[in-house]
């Protein structure tokens, strides 16, 4: 009898729990965007994410045709969401725009944006 209580209690005793937040921070936009061509030597760039990210601990790194890496400095003032920073003389040719954040629920998501530039 008491097996059957739980088995009726225990289903309804889960569904009565808050969820939890446990989604990691996923880009809803980008500029560049993945695979884009652009035609410029500077760059603004700004990454939406689906949820707040700590400024303080998130990172972008533009990697060069050559394999030569350069640390940006994100911009303080962006929105919650964004990390944005600016990006200047870059030579033609394919690169990566590799990018890692913290969301505020703790969880660390990175990732790598291709791009070209003509």
């Amino acid at each position: 009898m008491l097996a059957l209580r739980l088995r009726l209690v225990l289903p309804l005793a889960v569904l009565a729990l808050p969820a939890t937040a446990s989604a990691h921070a996923i880009i809803v936009s980008s500029q560049p965007a993945s695979g884009a061509t652009i035609d410029k030597d500077a760059l603004a760039i700004r990454l939406r994410f689906n949820s707040r990210i700590d400024h303080a601990r998130s990172r972008l790194k533009l990697k060069a045709p050559d394999g030569a890496e350069q640390a940006l400095t994100p911009a303080a003032d962006a929105p919650a969401d964004e990390i944005d920073a600016q990006a200047r003389a870059l030579s033609p040719g394919a690169w990566h725009l590799q990018w890692q954040v913290l969301s505020v629920d703790g969880h660390i998501t990175r990732g790598d944006i291709p791009f070209t530039v003509r």
